[in-house]
């Protein structure tokens, strides 16, 4: 076994990633914090070939020093708007077709490993303030809410690690 080489990846120019047709999918960040957290979304959205992000909120854009040093470059081959309220977003994308997914904690949630997405479907998935989580006026108005099981102390993690744990899953069954 041995490393590969960078050339050996197979890599996507930026032309060729704005060129190829993208998952279905659709990022929303509900006022994050943290910049290095909205980096790291945006270089999970490319990974995954995600169709947007939108930066909702208190959620800072591109370009900034914090957001790059994470995002790698991504925030230049991912689509993405800023949007002041949520919850107008929201109902926009529900008039388009998207089945809205909060992954948050929920009364009624449903575990990630029992959700099956179809191939059919758009989906926008809702992630959430790294303290306060999403706004309660959005959780209304989600058609489900995704749960990552956790079994430790803790009852959250972060939204990056969040982000690559749904979008891998919603990538190894939607793929497969």
């Amino acid at each position: 076994m041995r490393k590969l080489k960078n050339e050996e990846l197979e890599r996507l120019s930026l032309e060729e990633f704005k060129a190829k047709k993208k998952h279905p999918i659709v990022i929303v960040l509900d006022n994050i914090r943290s910049m290095n957290n909205v980096g790291s979304a945006f270089r999970t959205a490319d990974a995954f070939l995600i169709e947007k992000i939108f930066l909702c909120g208190i959620t800072a854009t591109p370009p900034h020093r914090e957001i790059n040093k994470t995002a790698l470059g991504a925030t230049d081959a991912v689509s993405w708007e800023y949007r002041e309220k949520t919850v107008e977003l929201i109902e926009e994308l529900k008039e388009e077709g998207f089945k809205i997914l909060c992954v948050e904690q929920v009364d009624e949630g449903v575990p990630l490993q029992d959700f099956l997405p179809y191939r059919d479907n758009k989906y926008c998935l809702v992630f959430g303030n790294e303290v306060f989580g999403i706004a309660d006026e959005v959780v209304e108005k989600a058609d489900t809410c995704l749960e990552i099981p956790q079994f430790g102390t803790k009852h959250s993690l972060n939204i990056s690690v969040s982000i690559g744990i749904v979008m891998w899953d919603f990538f190894k069954k939607l793929v497969d």
